[in-house]
Order: structure tokens, then sequence, then C-alpha cells
């Protein structure tokens, strides 16, 4: 029985992650990302797909990232409607990332209207609330470490990549007449040894492997994630400024201010004020919290997580007002607020604000995409656009590359050998 395995996403790009397995006469798709960073990706949104949404019988997700999820809905537009299988905390999250996702192509078509730039008249969303509710609703929840038959003969099993919270790498068992053909996916490996998330399950024996390789060419700083922080915010908190950590709501902020808070605690940096001003972080700490048990976080975590994650003085800031206040506060102090790569949301006030002036930073706590904000900033640009402005970065900018959710290249290599046998065919 002859099967294909086509890439419509994340080839010779690390975005917009799909996968369209056809076998036994069904069609597949592993992950439904969204094109984000530069400008020709991201028009790729707009494209039909290569394959007829409709005629999908199914889809597996590894993650929630919006460049492994952030397509559904427009999939669902264009006429999907079959079962979306993944893990439970990626179920949870969704809810979140989705509904994000939703508001911000509507208001993204509002804001083209009332300026007037688009080609289209009127501009539209590349998908609606609507749309993100119809998809949430064909959500399934796959248990880890489960084999369960998906199609005709088609079985899946979703091991955990200790990515971020969800996080699976999916094996799948293909009728081949008389043999099965073994396939896996690698969705994104996350590190070893990382603060909150476990280390990625190894590589089970495959015969072909599809990998990630968003660090394959380069490794990370060895320096301890700890020591990075502290060496990077301690003179800006010694001297009185505002450290404006940019960082993914979910997982990095958890992250970020798991790291900040022990080093506080243990005396290696002063203590101060800790803001996390983002309502999808807060809402993603809450669901953290509701999975704190060794299958979903690590194991130290999970002896006294909620006491972690929640520190008494962290401030959570999840209205408007609540987030205006903070500019009236002078620092030393901490804001952790969203977008990670500086793309949008509250963070964009506050860079504003922090940028120009000497004696602050902006901490990068993940991967800077080609094209971005916080590309940019770490490419030592002089002024910044904001908000339809030139902002004078005088602000002390730094990359912080320990707390990566994503395996570097020694990382991947020891994920892809802990497999028994060497798989016969590898794409990355």
């Amino acid at each position: 029985m002859t099967s294909t395995l086509a890439f419509h996403g994340a080839a010779r790009t690390v975005t917009g992650s799909k996968y369209l397995l056809e076998t036994a006469g069904e069609r597949t798709l592993i992950d439904a990302g969204l094109f984000q960073g530069l400008k020709e990706l991201r028009l790729l949104n707009w494209e039909d797909p290569p394959f007829q949404p409709q005629r999908l019988d199914r889809i597996l997700l590894t993650h929630t990232h919006i460049d492994h999820i952030g397509f559904l809905p427009r999939l669902v537009r264009r006429g999907f409607d079959g079962p979306v299988l993944t893990t439970r905390a990626t179920v949870d999250l969704a809810r979140l990332l989705l509904l994000d996702s939703a508001r911000l192509q509507e208001e993204d078509a509002a804001y083209a209207n009332r300026k007037g730039f688009s080609r289209h008249r009127p501009a539209e969303p590349l998908y609606t609330e609507r749309d993100a509710e119809a998809a949430l609703r064909l959500l399934e929840v796959v248990d880890y470490d489960r084999w369960i038959e998906v199609g005709a003969g088609l079985h899946a099993r979703f091991q955990n990549a200790g990515h971020i919270l969800g996080s699976a790498s999916i094996e799948m068992r293909l009728p081949t007449g008389s043999a099965e053909r073994r396939l896996v996916f690698s969705g994104d490996i996350g590190r070893y040894g990382s603060p909150l998330h476990p280390d990625p399950e190894p590589l089970p024996d495959c015969d072909v492997l599809i990998v990630e390789s968003t660090y394959g060419d380069r490794d990370h700083d060895t320096t301890p994630v700890d020591e990075q922080m502290r060496l990077a915010v301690h003179p800006t908190l010694e001297s009185g400024g505002t450290v404006l950590v940019p960082a993914f709501a979910v997982g990095r902020t958890q992250q970020v201010v798991l790291v900040l808070r022990e080093l506080m605690n243990g005396g290696r940096l002063p203590t101060v004020p800790i803001h996390i001003d983002s309502p999808m972080a807060v809402d993603a700490t809450r669901i953290y919290s509701r999975h704190l048990d060794a299958e979903h976080v690590d194991a130290e975590i999970f002896a006294d997580g909620r006491e972690r994650l929640f520190p008494h003085d962290v401030q959570l800031h999840s209205s408007v007002d609540d987030s205006k206040r903070l500019n009236d506060l002078d620092g030393p102090r901490i804001i952790v607020s969203a977008s990670g790569m500086l793309s949008g949301g509250r963070v964009l006030h506050h860079l504003v604000r922090l940028l120009p002036r000497r004696g602050n930073l902006v901490l990068m706590a993940g991967f800077q995409a080609a094209g971005t904000r916080g590309r940019k900033l770490l490419e030592g640009r002089r002024t910044l656009r904001v908000h339809g402005a030139d902002i004078p970065v005088r602000a002390e900018c730094v990359a912080l590359h320990g707390l990566s959710a994503h395996g570097d290249r020694g990382e991947l290599e020891r994920w892809m050998t802990a497999a028994g046998a060497r798989p016969n065919t590898v794409y990355v």
C-alpha cells in the first residue's frame, strides 16, 4: 500500500508547520501552523493551501504554539470539519492562543480599514473569533503514551517532547500490507535539564523521522540559565533601572519568573517587584497550575509547584488599567510582558517608554525570527518603528539563550541517537 508525505510549511523555514500524510485513501494533516516573521512568509497564509481542507480526514497537533496551530481556524473557514487530536494540556492552552490570534486578525483588518492601506476593500481578517470557536469545538483529547487508532489501520501515539506544556512528538504506524511502517513527527523538541519542563521522551525506533531544526545549526550557551540571567539583570537593578522581558505567554513567562524568583530568594539578585503584564500569560500560568504533575512539568516543580509558580510578591496584571499603572512606577523592577518577538501587545507600550532611556534593559528571552522587532534590536538598530513612530534605542538590549524551549544541535542529536536503531530516512 502506497503512502505519501508532503511538506506544506516548515520547509526551508522554521515556521508554518503542516505535513500531509496520505495512506489507505485517507488524509491526515500533522500540525496546522501559521507562517510568521518575514512578510513574504506571512503572505503565504492568504494563499489557498495546496490541499483541499474539506477532504482532510483529521488533524493531529504536536503543541499549541501559533506556528503549529494558528492556521487551524483558516482551515475550518475553508471547510474542514474533522476531528483534531492532541493532548489535554494543548486543548486547554489552544483556547487562549487561537482566540487571541483571531482577535489580532480582526484588529489588524479593522486598523487597515481605518487607515486605508489594504489592497482589499474592505480588508478582511484571515479568520475570525467565530472561526476559532468552531475550530476549538473539533479538539479531542489524547493521552500521552497510549496507542490509538486514528484511521483505517493507522495508529498514533503522543509522547512528551519537553518543549512547552502539552507538547508532543507523534509516532505513527502505517498499514503497508503484511507489515507496518513507522513514522515519527518530532514536533518541537525541548531542552534537557530545562527549568519547568521535563526532558523530552527518547525517540522510538522508526523507519522515517521528520525532525525540527530551529536551532539545528548552532549550540546554545552552556552557561547555566540562572547565571546568564543574573549577569544580565543585576547591573540594571543595582542602578535603579527597569528590566523589560518580552516573553511568550505560554512557557517562557513561567520559566522567566521561576528563575528570577529563585535568584532573589537565594540572594543573588536584589529583591524587586516582578510584574506579569499579559492577560494571556496570567491565564496560561493558571493553566500550568492545573497540570502540576510529573507527566507535564519537571519533577522538582511538581513537588512544590504551586508555591513556586505563584510567588507571593509577583504581581499579575490582567486589566488595561492595571497595565497603565506600571507607567507611573520607577525602577528598580522587572516587567514580563508578551509578545516574545515584540510583534504586538502591551509590551510595545512599555518598549516606547523604556527603550529611549539609558539604564534600562530589554532582555530577549527567546528565539527572534527574521524581520521581527526583537531581531532588529539584537542586530543593533538605533531606532525601532513602533506605533508609527521611530523610537530611539538607548536602553541596553541583551539576548538570553539559556531559556530557549528548543533543543540545540547537540540536544537534537542526543534525542535522535537515543533510538535503538537508526531511521532509514530523516527529513529535517
